[in-house]
C-alpha cells in the first residue's frame, strides 16, 4: 500500500514521453500489490503496527540516498512539520487498518474494497474544495459503493467488521490526498514522501509503546525474526519503488491519461494473491470488482470531459 506522492505533468506532453509514462505507471501498479503481499506474509509473526513501523523505517532508508543526492533537505520546512505529521498519522492509521485486514482477507478483495478511495475523494473534494460534481458522478459514486458491498458481503459474514477496515483506509488516503494537493505546488514530491516516512516512524513507535503497556495485540510490539525482517524490508522496498515509479510517470504524462491504469493494481493484486497464497476471487467478487472499476473509470471520464482537475489522480492516489 503506497501513499500519494504529488505532482502533475504538463498537458502538452510529447507522445514518446506519454508512452514512457504509461510504462512507468504499469510498473508502479505491478509493484504496489507486492507491498500488500509482503505485509500479509509478515502478519504471521508481527502485529499490523509493527509491520507499519518497519515499512516506514525501510522506506525512509531506501529513499535517503535520493534525498541526499538531490539535497532535498534544503527544502524541508519546519513550519510545515505539523502538516506532514498529520499526513503521516493518516497513512499510519490507514496502513494499520489495511494490514489488519490482510491478515484474514484475500489480497485482491482488500485492494478492490480500498479502490472506493477515488469515489470518497470525489465526494470530499465537492465538500471541502467546492469542486463542481454533477449528478452523473454522484451516481457513479453510489454504484461504486454498491460494488464494494458486493465484495465485502461474503467476507463480512466470515470475518465480521474487519472486512470494513479497507474503507477506513480509503477515507484516510482520501483525506491525505486532499492535504497533499494543498502542499504539492509548494514542495518537492520526494521531500514530501520522505518527510511522511520519517514522521511515520515516531508515530508508529508511540503506538507500539501503548501496545506494549496495554497488551493490545493489534498494536503490540514484537521482536521480528530474520524471515519477518525480510518481509518488512520487502514492504519498504516496494513502497519506495512504486512511489518512485509513479512520481516519474506523472512527471512525463498527463494525470488524465494515467488515471485508468491505477485499476491495473487490482489485476496484479489478484495475480500475486493467486501465485503466493492460492487465492482467487469467485464470480460474485469479480462482479463487485468490475462495478468498482467501471464506476471509477466513469468518474475519470466525466472529469476529463468537464476539464476539471482529476480528483483521483492529482496526487498519485495509490495505497499507503
Amino acid at each position: 500500500m503506497n501513499a500519494p506522492a504529488g505532482g502533475l505533468a504538463a498537458p502538452n506532453t510529447p507522445s514518446a514521453e506519454i508512452v514512457n509514462g504509461l510504462l512507468l505507471m504499469l510498473l508502479a501498479m505491478l509493484a504496489a500489490p507486492l507491498i500488500d503481499t509482503f505485509s500479509k506474509l509478515a502478519t504471521s509473526s508481527s502485529s499490523p503496527t509493527m509491520i507499519t513501523a518497519g515499512r516506514f523505517v525501510f522506506q525512509a532508508i531506501f529513499m535517503l540516498p535520493i534525498v541526499v543526492w538531490q539535497r532535498l533537505w534544503r527544502s524541508f520546512s519546519w513550519r510545515m512539520s505539523a502538516f506532514h505529521a498529520v499526513r503521516a498519522g493518516l497513512i499510519t492509521l490507514g496502513m494499520i487498518c489495511f494490514v489488519a485486514t490482510l491478515a484474514v482477507m484475500e489480497v485482491a478483495d482488500a485492494v478492490a474494497i480500498f479502490f472506493v478511495e477515488p469515489i470518497i475523494l470525489t465526494v470530499l473534494s465537492s465538500i471541502f474544495l467546492k469542486e463542481t460534481i454533477g449528478w452523473r458522478r454522484y451516481t457513479a459514486c453510489g454504484v461504486g459503493f454498491l460494488g464494494a458491498i458486493i465484495v465485502i458481503q461474503p467476507s463480512f459474514q466470515d470475518i465480521g467488521y474487519v472486512a470494513l477496515l479497507p474503507i477506513v483506509t480509503a477515507f484516510c488516503v482520501a483525506i491525505f490526498a486532499l492535504m497533499t494537493r494543498a502542499l504539492a505546488p509548494r514542495e518537492n514530491p520526494w521531500a514530501m514522501q520522505f518527510q511522511m516516512s520519517v514522521w511515520g516512524i515516531p508515530i508508529s513507535a508511540a503506538l507500539l509503546v501503548v501496545g506494549n503497556w496495554s497488551g493490545i495485540d493489534f498494536i503490540a510490539p514484537s521482536m521480528p525474526g530474520l524471515t519477518s525482517t525480510f518481509f518488512m524490508i520487502g514492504v519498504g522496498f516496494f513502497a519506495a519503488l512504486s512511489g518512485i515509479l509513479a512520481v516519474y510517470a506523472y512527471r512525463v504524462a498527463p494525470a488524465s491519461v494515467l488515471a485508468p491504469l491505477q485499476y491495473f493494481e487490482i489485476i496484479s493484486a489478484t495475480l500475486f494473491g493467486w501465485l503466493v497464497f492460492g487465492d482467487f476471487p469467485d464470480a460474485g467478487k469479480w462482479l463487485g470488482i468490475s462495478i468498482i472499476i467501471g464506476s471509477g473509470l466513469y468518474i475519470i471520464l466525466r472529469e476529463r470531459r468537464v476539464a476539471s482537475k482529476p480528483v483521483t489522480t492529482a496526487d498519485v492516489a495509490v495505497k499507503p
